[in-house]
């Protein structure tokens, strides 16, 4: 049973997964795109320093102006549409709501907002990058003691890169490398002229590359 079933299956028992969001900026715009054609997700609450920005992008990706017109969080969770304000703190305290969505990028913030999160019973999803990995294990250490989940955002560099790692090693691989590739793209081309692969395309480099050495590579447990 995949992802998408379980959501069609809590839309048909009238129990939608009720979100909390914290940053309507880029990545949280691009989830916004997203929710509103999922069923089973319901947005209670999106929050963020400029709520009139984050309304005009909820507009931008295709939100019907009273799909976010909720007046209070009790009003949203109880009528189906969203809230939008500036109070993290109601959002993360609320008790209809079970994942906060944490988007803001800002790692200081994110993770202040991951600890209220986890006081409050909630799971958290961290779209922050540089919050996990500036405390990532501290902030999954603090989640395992609250009995929630702490998770990275599937979609983004981090956990793609994680998902083919569980992948490869359940295939009975051995995993001695793994990297988001875009910051890595700086330190690809000498180990490209290094094996020869330097004037090649990315199409036949791609084909032709052989295993890296060593020193090419950054090992992970």
């Amino acid at each position: 049973m995949n992802l998408f079933t379980k959501l069609e299956e809590r839309a048909a028992n009238g129990n939608p997964v009720r979100v909390g969001m914290i940053g309507a900026g880029k990545f949280g715009t691009m989830f916004l795109a997203q929710a509103v054609r999922l069923y089973g997700i319901h947005i209670v609450g999106v929050v963020d320093l400029r709520p009139d920005a984050a309304k005009s992008n909820m507009k931008l990706v295709g939100w019907d102006e009273a799909a976010y017109s909720a007046r209070s969080l009790d009003e949203a969770a109880s009528s189906g549409a969203t809230y939008v304000g500036d109070d993290w703190e109601a959002v993360t305290a609320h008790p209809e709501i079970e994942i906060i969505i944490e988007c803001t990028g800002n790692p200081i913030a994110a993770v202040t907002h991951a600890l209220k999160a986890f006081e409050n019973g909630k799971h958290v999803i961290n779209v922050t990058v540089e919050a996990d990995a500036f405390v990532g294990p501290g902030l999954a250490d603090k989640a395992r003691e609250a009995g929630v989940i702490y998770s990275m955002a599937y979609g983004d560099q981090p956990a793609l890169a994680s998902d083919l790692v569980d992948w490869a090693r359940a295939c009975g691989f051995s995993v001695v490398a793994a990297w988001p590739r875009s910051q890595m793209d700086a330190a690809l081309p000498p180990v490209y002229a290094r094996h020869g692969l330097g004037s090649l395309g990315a199409h036949e480099r791609a084909g032709r590359a052989r295993s890296p050495e060593p020193e090419d590579v950054q090992r992970i447990p």
